[in-house]
């Protein structure tokens, strides 16, 4: 079923009606289909483990979707959709939430390594948080370096025989997570045998329930830093695929080349090979040389690009545009914090950068964004958003009295992006010359080679990026990236915000999905958010996605997931 237009009555009038409403679903055609397709991302791609925190601000994920499968997918809308060809997952009645997994029979990694239960008990293990060590300073850190631990951090145990297509997760008592779909899903479950095999690690199974300080310390050491992807220097064998696409070669010349993996169990892919090409290569010059017929950037983020020969749009997505600031150096108190937000243009940003080529009344992109961790187009957010109303920017005189009850005098901010982004440098020349009169010195620190990781580092003071301070593609219709991007110790905080009314809120929306929860935890949440000020939220990210004159099956996903979630899908013909 997964993403085949041709099975699957329901899933099929989805994708069919979204192509038909972006009018960019190709009629019939006489041409013979090419036999590779250019993909153009504006993120990097340094890593295979999208979840790692390094990987969780790359092109990982937009990269990765149709290469690491799982038990579900993110659909055109944002939105968690199962993938019965990875396996299925099913509610088992009892006093804890618990899940039972069952893998497809017929799932093989390209390397002919049958998936396995063995691929959970890694994920769970390295999402938990529950392995650490020593800091040297009297404190710990976790071993793996997770992005996120949502939901895993809730599991008491993942039951698994080695070699098993099955697996029973277990939460804790007590706990549980309403998003459980989104546990297991495409770019979570890495090859465990890889691990495995390049760690030592006789039975990993039995290592992660045993606990075994040296065994898991090599588990975490691999899982970390040993998917690390470098232009012109990959090992392929230790990048098996478990879906229709796997990692043929990666170059700065020829970009990251995916083809058809001949182990795969589900429907061939329509095209055997796809080129990803990433930001640091001069995209437009691969769009102008026509090695390029799949486009999703920032819209405004490449000046000067000509998309002739295709058809394009702007669409707002799911990913928050916004500042995340540092919550020390000049940023220490939350009166500076919140003298720098009256001071940045919100509205002025919105009206000149926030909705390039539409005009919407309501929902995502209709006006500035006034939550960080609830989706405009949902029915709470005009509750939920009201404290932001307060904030559109530009007030000097409540900026300089902000200043004066911080005691910071005349703070210069550094801010960083990864660039090159017109759009970006433009909002940040903008809160410049805003903030100016508030005697506030506004500095562009965006770089080719600019990592949120900064931030934590005391390099810059804010991060202009996306949703959890990704700079590419990100969000979705479920807000777990951005309600524990802001969470005490999650890998993506990278302001180091830390409040602990904030952190049981967070694991109350996580744990309990009913409407009356969501409205009032989230309400707290974000009075809390505008009052503490831990990040400046400015406006649903616009996107470019644009598609190659004569492409079929092709569906904008203004998410994380980008457009190519269904890649495997996409014909040209000509």
């Amino acid at each position: 079923m997964r993403r085949n237009f041709r099975q699957g009555k329901a899933l099929a009038a989805v994708v069919a009606a979204g192509a038909v409403a972006a009018g960019l679903l190709s009629g019939c055609s006489s041409n013979a289909p090419v036999p590779s397709i250019g993909y153009a991302i504006d993120n990097l791609i340094t890593t295979y483990n999208a979840d790692t925190v390094v990987g969780a601000t790359t092109g990982a994920q937009q990269a990765f979707e149709r290469v690491l499968t799982g038990f579900s997918y993110i659909g055109p809308e944002g939105q968690l959709v199962a993938d019965t060809d990875y396996g299925t997952a099913n509610v088992v009645p009892g006093d804890a939430q618990t899940i039972q997994y069952r893998l497809n029979p017929s799932g093989t990694y390209s390397d002919g390594v049958p998936t396995t239960c063995e691929d959970l008990v890694l994920a769970w293990a390295s999402h938990s948080g529950r392995f650490t060590k020593p800091d040297g300073h009297g404190g710990i850190v976790p071993l793996f370096q997770t992005a996120n631990n949502a939901g895993y951090s809730d599991i008491e145990r993942v039951q698994c025989q080695p070699g098993s297509k099955d697996a029973t997760v277990v939460f804790r008592s007590g706990k549980g997570f309403a998003q459980w779909r989104e546990l297991f899903s495409a770019t979570d479950l890495m090859p465990a045998h890889v691990v495995a095999r390049v760690a030592n690690i006789p039975n990993i199974v039995s290592a992660i329930q045993t606990g075994n300080p040296a065994e898991m310390q090599r588990i975490a050491d691999f899982w970390n830093n040993g998917w690390k992807l470098t232009p012109g220097n990959i090992d392929t064998s230790l990048l098996p695929s478990s879906g229709p696409y796997r990692i043929e070669s990666y170059s700065a010349n020829d970009g990251l080349v995916l083809v058809t993996n001949e182990h795969w169990w589900g429907n061939k892919p329509e095209t055997p090979r796809i080129v990803i090409w990433p930001k640091n290569i001069d995209l437009k010059a691969k769009i102008s040389a026509s090695a390029v017929e799949v486009v999703d950037v920032g819209a405004g983020s490449i000046g000067g690009l000509k998309l002739d020969g295709f058809t394009s749009q702007n669409v707002p997505s799911r990913s928050s545009e916004q500042l995340v600031l540092s919550t020390s150096g000049v940023f220490a108190s939350a009166d500076a914090r919140r003298a720098f937000a009256l001071c940045v243009p919100r509205q002025q940003l919105f009206d000149k950068l926030g909705h390039p080529g539409y005009n919407r009344t309501q929902g995502l992109g209709s006006g500035v964004l006034n939550s960080r961790i609830v989706q405009s187009d949902t029915l709470i957010y005009p509750a939920v958003s009201a404290e932001g109303t307060k904030f559109p920017g530009g007030d000097v005189p409540g900026s300089n009295a902000a200043l004066v009850k911080a005691a910071v005098p005349n703070p210069t901010v550094r801010i960083g992006y990864l660039a090159p982004d017109e759009r970006r440098a433009q909002t940040v020349a903008t809160i410049a010359q805003s903030c100016k009169p508030a005697g506030i010195n506004v500095v562009d620190a965006g770089s080719p080679t600019f990592d949120p990781e900064a931030l934590r580092a005391g390099q810059v003071d804010a991060v202009l990026a996306g949703t959890a301070s990704a700079p590419g593609a990100a969000g979705a219709d479920f807000n777990t990236d951005a309600l524990f991007a802001l969470r005490t110790g999650t890998g993506t905080n990278f302001g180091r915000f830390s409040n602990p009314r904030y952190d049981a809120l967070v694991d109350q929306l996580a744990a309990d999905g009913s409407p009356d929860a969501q409205l009032n935890n989230s309400t707290e949440a974000e009075n809390l958010l505008w009052g503490e000020m831990p990040s400046i939220p400015l406006f649903n990210e616009p996107r470019t996605v644009a598609f190659a004159n004569g492409m079929q099956n092709t569906v904008v996903n203004a998410s994380k997931a980008g457009a190519g979630w269904n890649m495997d899908r996409w014909v040209l013909e000509r």
